[in-house]
């Protein structure tokens, strides 16, 4: 017995270790890039570990002077929070209600195929009338234009994670809190949303990740710095004849700060959703 709970041990932190080298080993590697010099990453052999740090990159991306690498990255970046935290919050206030009565009708549960169905599309089947759609209203290259667009990204995915998140929860709660007197709008806003709060908060980072790491739609409603999100911009990077691969895995690495403050910080909300399946009384 206890020869099989020490192979089981081992094997589970050996699989442990293997994950985190899977996930790791890229975003290291990033990281060695963006202070590896050119000459090191064009030698051969490779260079696994530069023979000198150059920190150098990083100051010329956080160079605020005009018409620079640093200031159209830095704006890029300030686009992405803005345009992926809008887009959040509206996925949520369109979400919550639909979730929830997801989860409680039966008689508009046939929606909830529509919903996936229209995630499923793939973002180019779409472009054509939500450019159009834009173009008319005049939302194009705005940054409010660019999180209405995303909602049509986030809303089903959320409506679905959170339908899902309010299928545990007992509806005798609510039929209690209806034989008191509650209004609907109270029994969801006094009881339902703390005890969903988890769910709640995971499909908020999954929301936010989404519209962070978008780069299609961006790309195609978008054309300055205006509204040109971080995804385009380190694009913009690789865009010359040549490109400077160490720059580019700086870019990577500030791009991918946020949304790693932004897990890290939902961290425990993220790991209580993912793990809710019932609620306690």
């Amino acid at each position: 017995m206890e020869q099989r709970s020490l192979g089981f041990s081992v094997f589970l932190y050996a699989s442990a270790l293997l994950l985190a080298v899977l996930i790791l080993a890229p975003f290291a590697w990033l990281f060695i890039m963006s202070i590896s010099s050119t000459t090191d990453l064009i030698s051969k052999p490779l260079r696994w570990w530069p023979a000198q740090a150059d920190w150098s990159r990083y100051r010329v991306l956080t160079d605020l002077t005009p018409n620079t690498h640093g200031a159209a990255l830095m704006s890029a970046l300030k686009n992405s929070v803005l345009v992926a935290a809008i887009a959040t919050l509206a996925a949520l206030a369109v979400s919550v209600p639909t979730g929830w009565a997801l989860s409680r009708s039966r008689a508009v549960n046939w929606s909830l195929g529509l919903v996936i169905g229209t995630y499923m599309l793939p973002p180019v089947a779409l472009a054509v009338p939500l450019y159009m759609g834009l173009a008319a209203l005049d939302l194009l290259n705005t940054r409010f234009g660019l999180a209405v667009v995303y909602l049509t990204i986030l809303a089903p995915f959320t409506a679905w994670l959170l339908k899902s998140g309010f299928d545990p929860i007992p509806r005798d709660i609510e039929l209690a809190a209806a034989i008191d007197g509650a209004r609907l709008d109270q029994t969801l806003r006094i009881l339902i949303l703390p005890l969903a709060a988890p769910v709640i908060g995971t499909a908020a980072l999954f929301a936010y990740l989404l519209a962070w790491d978008e780069f299609f739609y961006a790309l195609l409603f978008t054309s300055d710095q205006r509204a040109k999100t971080v995804t385009v911009a380190i694009a913009d990077l690789a865009g010359g004849r040549v490109a400077d691969y160490g720059l580019i895995a700086t870019a990577g690495v500030i791009a991918a700060l946020p949304p790693v403050l932004f897990g890290l910080l939902m961290q425990r909300t993220l790991i209580s959703g993912l793990t809710t399946g019932s609620v306690k009384g």
